[in-house]
């Protein structure tokens, strides 16, 4: 946790691969501890293709069936086929000519909000722009994208800077 903190979580992030790869290790999230997603990471890019949308959409039930019995991921039936249906939806919004990173970071008019929070109690676990933007990946087709989800999104992909203003890291990425 301490080398994802200090290393990856909160940079601003424009890589459609890795936006994707948030956006569904997010969903696998709910409900339950980043720590426990962090720590099955290397066994969701294994079970997810790589993160390859356009492998993810052609998953299909034997194949839905095989990662129910994969002890490395969460074995949600829900969860595992968001994951589908949201590589789905990216490559509909791909195809339409939208960018993953153009659509997620226009929540936040392309560049990170620098928060000003002082201690763990003032960070919300939604805002506006977060209810905003799960109404918007849900139209677009995107499930387990709730409002909670998408804001640990945003601060984990750098849209928001919730690092505490006396954390190293709040200075570095500001």
């Amino acid at each position: 946790m301490i080398e994802y903190h200090d290393t990856e979580w909160g940079v601003p992030l424009h890589d459609e691969h890795g936006l994707f790869e948030f956006l569904i290790l997010e969903g696998a999230q709910a409900g339950l501890s980043w720590s426990t997603i962090l720590n099955k990471r290397a066994a969701y890019r294994k079970a997810f293709a790589g993160f390859d949308p356009l492998r993810i959409a052609r998953f299909d039930k034997r194949k839905v069936e095989s990662l129910m019995h994969d002890a490395g991921i969460v074995r949600n039936r829900l969860k595992i086929e968001s994951a589908i249906g949201n590589a789905r939806a990216y490559l509909a919004l791909r195809d339409s000519g939208i960018s993953l990173d153009a659509f997620m970071w226009n929540f936040v008019d392309g560049k990170p909000v620098a928060n000003r929070r002082k201690s763990v109690a003032q960070v919300p676990a939604s805002t506006p722009v977060s209810d905003a933007m799960s109404k918007a990946l849900k139209k677009a087709g995107f499930s387990f994208v709730g409002t909670t989800i998408c804001y640990a999104h945003m601060q984990a992909t750098g849209m928001v800077n919730d690092h505490l203003v006396d954390c190293f890291r709040y200075k570095e990425l500001n």
